[in-house]
């Protein structure tokens, strides 16, 4: 009797295998993200991968669950795979309480689950840049949080012209419903969300079906469709509408005089999904939208208080690695995913300790030393250095260097030379 075939494992939909070239790509991010996190004085904290379901279900609602990687562990409790980080950020501010001396400024690279539908710049296991203010109601906070969006795409290599920050106002629109008169505002940031991904026709029923007339359905279009905040004064009427307008534009000043003002536009089609959103929210997006929001975040005030905390304000966003990684790929930034070493410590005579011992000695000096692992001719050697991305060789054994010495060489240009290992490191570091 044959032995049944064992099936090869396969890799779980939406997930992805990180090789070394990879993960030197993935690398790039986490630490473009990181250097600019700190530059901006955001400490960084981190939680578990899982929490208690009910911190989402508190939320957003037992809807959620049907997005959520969830399950019941040994001690019958239910648990869910964590879909953001907010919630867990949320959690550890009211843990603490009046312990944590407010505002502060912190910031995550979690890594995320989701079960939806795997899809380009959409993937069901992900990782993403957190970065929060919590403890002020001032737009500065907003302020402050654009400003390190623009800043840390710069520092991928993108321009100006190459991505714009939609900003919108949950506070604004609100009042605007309130004055024309909505008789549920909940039922109506759903749909649009959606607006323009279902077409006209589709929107308005939506919006007759949450109990919207055609002449309200009308002044809400006209509203959603508005490119400036003259075009918004103009139609809106109440003194709350008009102060939510206000802190808009209080928010467009402060990026102008921050040299931000290029990268900034009001965008009221900027509804956000989430039901804790309440004040400034904003999406990042390529200039010609072709592909799925960057980034994106917004006020949550009350979102503590909604799970059984004190009222705490925090306003922050979220920045994902899929959809930036197709942009920086697109506009040709991303790096080199092959390995790039310092030294390559190599023998003529397969004198592994010397080799060892060599290679502690650059170590030791900052460099990044690699050798063989077995004794192999010194053309296998050279073939395993260039194939690790060598800069340098250093050979522990060549005879034309004098005692104390080593010979070595430059792998680009074909320069032979000897020299101390402080020569050498010297050299090697110009």
């Amino acid at each position: 009797m044959s032995t049944p075939k064992i099936q090869p494992p396969q890799l779980p939909k939406g997930t992805r295998d990180f090789y070394p070239e990879s993960m030197r790509v993935q690398n790039f991010i986490f630490d473009t993200w990181r250097r600019a996190a700190l530059r901006f004085g955001y400490e960084e904290y981190e939680g578990p991968m899982f929490e208690h379901l009910e911190l989402y279900t508190g939320k957003s609602g037992d809807e959620i669950v049907s997005q959520l990687y969830d399950f019941t562990d040994k001690g019958d409790r239910r648990i869910a795979l964590r879909p953001e980080m907010t919630p867990t950020l949320a959690r550890l501010v009211i843990q603490k309480g009046n312990s944590l001396k407010k505002p502060f400024k912190w910031f995550s690279l979690p890594r995320l689950f989701r079960y939806e539908r795997a899809q380009k710049g959409r993937l069901r296991e992900f990782f993403q840049l957190n970065l929060d203010i919590i403890g002020t109601d001032s737009i500065f906070a907003e302020a402050d949080l654009l400003a390190a969006i623009a800043s840390m795409l710069f520092d991928f290599g993108l321009k100006a012209e190459d991505f714009v920050i939609g900003v919108s106002s949950r506070k604004l629109l609100n009042t605007y419903l309130q004055e024309i008169g909505t008789p549920d505002a909940s039922k109506v940031y759903p749909i649009l969300d959606r607006r323009l991904k279902i077409g006209k026709e589709s929107f308005e029923m939506e919006l007759a079906a949450a109990g919207l007339s055609k002449e309200q359905s009308e002044k809400l279009d006209q509203f959603m469709n508005c490119k400036s905040v003259n075009d918004v004064d103009a139609i809106i009427q109440s003194e709350a509408s008009k102060e939510a307008l206000a802190e808009i534009q209080r928010l467009f000043g402060t990026l102008k005089a921050a040299g931000y003002a290029d990268c900034v536009t009001l965008d009221l089609s900027v509804v956000r999904g989430l039901a804790y959103y309440t004040g400034i929210v904003f999406e990042v997006f390529d200039k010609g939208k072709s592909m799925r929001a960057i980034a994106g975040g917004g006020r949550y005030d009350s979102l503590c208080e909604k799970l059984g905390g004190s009222r705490v304000p925090g306003v922050g966003f979220g920045m994902g690695d899929v959809v930036l990684a197709d942009l920086l790929n697109d506009h040709g930034l991303l790096p080199d995913p092959k390995q790039i070493l310092d030294v390559y410590v190599a023998s003529f005579t397969n004198d592994m300790d010397q080799i060892f011992k060599v290679a502690s000695i650059f170590r030791a000096k900052g460099f990044s030393v690699s050798h063989p692992l077995a004794e192999a001719k010194l053309g296998k050697q050279m073939e395993q250095a260039n194939n690790q991305g060598a800069k340098w060789v250093v050979y522990v054994d060549g005879d034309k260097a004098p005692e104390g010495q080593f010979e070595f060489k430059n792998l680009a240009t074909g320069e032979l030379g000897t020299g101390t290992p402080e020569t050498i490191a010297k050299i090697i570091s110009q």
